[in-house]
């Protein structure tokens, strides 16, 4: 069992919440894979995407990227 705490998550994240909402998003991706040709196995997918994005590469970027757009404002009539 891997424990993840919300400092390493902050650390490749900017902050725990927003590692959470990534986190989130990218387990539901993987959700909607076919089970019989998933390669991950008995690993839960949060589990899963909890580690793509805690681990880093060589330059310390997460392994899972990930953009942040900003909504537009509505158009005053």
């Amino acid at each position: 069992m891997k424990v993840f705490t919300p400092k390493q998550v902050a650390k490749t994240a900017g902050n725990k919440y927003l590692g959470v909402l990534v986190t989130a998003k990218y387990a539901r991706e993987l959700n909607a894979l076919p089970l019989e040709r998933s390669p991950y196995g008995p690993v839960k997918l949060t589990t899963l995407a909890l580690d793509a994005l805690t681990s880093t590469d060589e330059h310390g970027q997460s392994q899972l990227g990930y953009r942040l757009v900003t909504k537009r404002k509505p158009a005053l009539e």
